[in-house]
């Protein structure tokens, strides 16, 4: 039960960071792509491919 004590504090400090990287990548509107699928759907070109 000592480890608790640990553990309930290292979870809520990790679920913190997760959510201000979440936030922060939506303020820097990295979610953000409105040309992308618009021209993309319009392209005859197939995406089957791995890119490397």
């Amino acid at each position: 039960m000592d480890i608790l004590a640990f553990l309930i504090p290292m979870s809520l400090f990790l679920g913190g960071v997760g959510l201000f990287a979440f936030f922060w990548a939506m303020k820097h509107r990295q979610f953000d792509d409105p040309e992308g699928d618009a021209s993309r759907i319009l392209t005859k070109d197939w995406d089957d491919k791995p890119k490397g």
